[in-house]
C-alpha cells in the first residue's frame, strides 16, 4: 500500500500537543487540524504557522473559517501546495500522486467517516477536508489525517467516499482537491522562528481595522434568538462557526505567540487564551439561553473577550515596535 509517511500506523498515532484533550478547543476545523497533524509528521513545528491567525475577523454571520496560507507553508517549511485538477477517478488522481510522495488533501462526505461516528457517521452528509497518507485502491482501504488524529477506514466506507456505489450514467462529484509536495527535510527550528516572526509582523498589519468580537457581541443575542427558532441540530452549526472559530483561533494565537518568545509576547498571548476561554464560557451560556428562550444575558457575555481582543493587539503593536 503506497503512502507518503511510512512509518505512521493509526493504531499507534499520537497526535500532536495542539490537539490535547487538555486544550480548551482540542480541535480547531478540519483544514487546520490536519495541518497540524502533516507538519507534525514531516518534522515540523505546528505553533510556526499560526501567526494568520490575528487576521481572524467577523464576517456578518460567522467568524472567517480560518486556514494556513499556502504562502505560509512554503516559506516556514518548503511544503509547495496548489490545486488538483480532478477529471478521472478521484482515487486514481490520489494514488498517482501519493506515489509520487505528495499528500492530498480532499473535500469528502463525512458520512463515510468513521472517525466522526459522535457527530455524522452515517447519519448526516457533511463537507470536510482530510488529507490521505496511504491508499490501497484494490484492498480499498485508506489511511488519513481528519481534524485531530490520524485514521483507517476501509470497505463500505471506501467504497462510498469515492463513490463507487454510483452507477455509469450518474453524474460524478468532483471534489475540490490540494496537493502538496514536500520537501526533502524542513528547515530547523531557529529558522521556522526567524520566518514566524516576520510572518507574525506581516498578519499583524492585516488585523481587522476594528474589533470582530464587538461586531460580534452587538448581534449575538438576535442571531441567537432566531437559532432558537430553527430545530436543535442547527444550534450546533451556529456555534460551530461562530463562537468555536473565535475560540480556537485564538488559542492557537496564543500557542503561536507563546512558542514564538513568551518572554517577549507573553501578555498577548494571555489575552489571546483569554478569548479561547471566554469563547467556550459563553457557547455554555449559548446552549442554556436557547433551553431558556432568555437571551438578554448573552449581550454582555462576550465583553471580557472585546477587552482582550483590545489588549492583545495593543500588546503586539508595542512588541513589533
Amino acid at each position: 500500500m503506497i503512502s507518503v509517511f511510512p512509518g505512521l500506523d493509526p493504531a499507534t498515532y499520537r497526535p500532536h500537543a495542539l490537539h490535547s484533550s487538555e486544550r480548551m478547543w482540542p480541535e480547531t476545523n478540519c483544514y487546520v487540524d490536519l495541518w497540524i497533524e502533516a507538519v507534525h509528521a514531516l518534522g515540523g513545528s505546528p505553533e510556526a504557522m499560526m501567526g494568520f491567525t490575528l487576521t481572524q475577523d467577523f464576517e456578518g454571520d460567522q467568524f472567517t473559517f480560518f486556514k494556513v496560507p499556502l504562502e505560509d507553508l512554503e516559506a516556514l517549511y518548503g511544503i509547495r501546495a496548489t490545486e488538483l485538477a480532478i477529471f478521472d477517478r478521484v482515487e486514481t488522481h490520489v494514488a498517482e500522486q501519493i506515489a509520487r510522495g505528495r499528500l492530498c488533501l480532499v473535500e469528502m462526505d463525512s458520512f463515510y467517516m468513521p472517525d466522526t461516528h459522535a457527530t455524522g457517521y452515517r447519519r448526516e452528509h457533511g463537507k470536510t477536508t482530510v488529507g490521505i497518507n496511504r491508499l490501497d485502491v484494490e484492498g480499498r482501504v485508506m489511511d488519513y489525517f481528519h481534524n485531530a488524529g490520524f485514521y483507517r477506514l476501509a470497505g463500505e466506507d471506501f467504497d462510498g467516499l469515492f463513490q463507487h456505489h454510483l452507477k455509469p450514467e450518474d453524474p460524478p462529484f468532483l471534489p475540490y482537491t490540494e496537493f502538496a509536495k514536500l520537501p526533502a527535510s524542513v528547515p530547523g527550528e531557529a529558522e521556522q522562528r526567524r520566518v514566524a516572526e516576520r510572518l507574525l509582523a506581516f498578519h499583524f498589519a492585516r488585523r481587522p481595522g476594528a474589533n470582530p468580537v464587538r461586531a460580534f457581541a452587538a448581534v449575538f443575542p438576535g442571531q441567537v434568538e432566531r437559532v432558537a427558532e430553527r430545530p436543535f441540530d442547527f444550534f450546533h452549526k451556529y456555534a460551530f462557526n461562530t463562537l468555536r472559530q473565535l475560540g480556537a483561533n485564538f488559542e492557537l494565537a496564543s500557542s503561536h505567540l507563546a512558542w514564538l518568545d513568551r518572554a517577549r509576547f507573553g501578555e498577548a498571548a494571555d489575552a489571546a487564551s483569554k478569548i479561547a476561554e471566554v469563547s467556550k464560557t459563553v457557547q455554555f451560556q449559548l446552549a442554556r439561553a436557547i433551553a431558556r428562550r432568555k437571551f438578554d444575558p448573552l449581550a454582555s457575555a462576550l465583553e471580557p473577550a472585546i477587552h482582550a481582543w483590545d489588549q492583545m493587539m495593543d500588546s503586539l503593536r508595542r512588541s513589533l515596535g
